[in-house]
C-alpha cells in the first residue's frame, strides 16, 4: 500500500473518532450546564478545554455554554481540535484516497460535512444536543459502513489503528481530568456518561456506582470496546496485522508495538484495587505512552525517504579529475 493512503486511512480514523469522542465530552458538559446551576461554567468550561488539549483563552474573558461550545463543536479553523475542523480533516483526507476507500465512506463524510452549517443553524435555535447527536449517529454509520464495505487488509488495519490510538488518547484525557475527585463524587457518573459506558456500566455492576469500579471498567475492562485496555489491544493487532514479519527473538522490533506493549502490560498485570492509587501518575504515564506511540507509527509507515537528487556528472567530474591526476 502507498504511504500517502495509509496515512490518509489511518488519519481519517483519528479524526472520525476525535470528533465523536468530542461530541460525546461535549454533550455532557452541556446538558451539567442546564441541569445543575451551581456548576461554575467558566472554570467548567475551562477544565473542558484542557480535557481536549485545546488552547485557553484569556483569564479575564469568562467562559459560559455558548462560548466554549462555539470554541469546541463549531470553529472550522483547522488548526483547532474542535468537531468541524474534524469532520473536514477527515473529508480531505477521504477526497485524496478515494482508491483505497469505498463509495459509501465517501458519500458518509462528505454528506456529513455538508451538513454541519444546517445543524449548526439548528443547534443555535434549539441548543447544542442538536448538533452533538448529529454528529454521534454519523460517526457510528461512517464505522459501520467501513467495517462492512472494506476489505480486512492493511487498509483497514491502518484505519483501524487510528480509531484505537485516538479512542484510547481521548479516554485517557477524559479520566485525567477527574483523576482528583473523591471517590464518593457525582461527577464519576458523568465520566461515564462521556465515554458511553454509563448503561453498560450499570449492567455489569447491578447499579452500584463506586469510583474505583468506573476506573476500573473504562480503563481494564477487556469485554467493553471503549476501554483503554481494549483500545490498545486492537491497535497492537493492527501493528501485527501490518507488518508480519515483526516476530523477534528478543522482542518486539518497532517503537510502536514496544510503547503500546508497555502500555498495556502496566494495566493488564495491575492489581484492580491500587488503580485509584496514584492514577494521575498512571494516567499521564499512559498519555505519554499513547502519544509516542502515534508518533512511532507516522515515523516507521508515513515518514518516507527524502528525494535524493542526483549530482550533475559535469560537476562531479570536474571533482574527480585533480583526484585521478594526483594518482597518475
Amino acid at each position: 500500500m502507498l504511504a500517502r493512503n495509509a496515512e490518509a486511512l489511518y488519519w481519517i480514523g483519528r479524526y472520525v473518532e476525535r470528533a465523536d469522542d468530542t461530541a460525546r465530552i461535549l454533550d455532557v458538559s452541556v446538558h451539567q450546564f442546564l441541569e445543575d446551576a451551581t456548576v461554575d461554567e467558566d472554570r467548567a468550561s475551562r477544565q473542558l478545554l484542557r480535557v481536549l488539549g485545546m488552547r485557553q483563552p484569556d483569564p479575564g474573558d469568562p467562559l459560559n455554554m455558548w462560548s466554549v461550545t462555539e470554541m469546541v463543536a463549531f470553529d472550522r479553523d483547522f488548526m483547532s481540535a474542535s468537531i468541524a475542523a474534524s469532520i473536514a480533516a477527515a473529508r480531505e483526507n477521504a477526497r485524496g484516497a478515494r482508491e483505497v476507500t469505498s463509495s459509501e465512506m465517501w458519500e458518509c463524510l462528505n454528506t456529513t460535512y455538508n451538513g454541519l452549517a444546517e445543524r449548526e443553524r439548528a443547534a443555535r435555535r434549539l441548543g447544542p444536543h442538536e448538533f452533538l447527536n448529529y454528529i454521534k449517529n454519523r460517526a457510528a454509520m461512517f464505522a459501520g459502513l467501513a467495517d462492512s464495505t472494506l476489505s480486512r487488509d492493511e487498509g483497514y488495519s491502518f484505519l483501524l489503528l487510528g480509531r484505537a490510538i485516538e479512542r484510547m488518547d481521548m479516554t485517557v484525557r477524559l479520566l485525567l481530568s477527574r483523576a482528583g475527585d473523591r471517590a464518593n463524587s457525582p461527577t464519576w457518573v458523568t465520566v461515564l456518561r462521556a465515554a458511553g459506558a454509563h448503561d453498560t456500566f450499570l449492567r455489569t455492576y447491578r447499579g452500584v456506582l463506586d469510583a474505583n469500579r468506573v476506573v476500573e471498567f473504562i480503563l481494564v475492562d477487556r469485554l467493553f470496546p471503549r476501554s483503554v485496555f481494549h483500545a490498545i489491544a486492537i491497535a497492537e493487532d493492527c501493528l501485527k496485522e501490518i507488518d508480519r514479519g515483526a516476530d523477534s527473538r528478543v522482542g518486539s522490533r518497532a517503537e510502536a508495538q514496544r510503547l503500546l506493549g508497555r502500555a498495556r502490560s502496566e494495566l493488564e498485570f495491575l492489581a484492580p484495587g491500587e488503580l485509584l492509587i496514584d492514577l494521575e501518575t498512571r494516567l499521564i504515564a499512559l498519555h505519554t505512552l499513547g502519544q509516542g506511540a502515534g508518533e512511532a507509527v507516522a515515523e516507521q509507515y508515513f515518514h518516507v525517504t527524502p528525494y535524493v537528487a542526483w549530482t550533475d556528472a559535469r560537476a562531479r567530474d570536474e571533482e574527480i579529475e585533480p583526484i585521478l591526476e594526483g594518482e597518475l
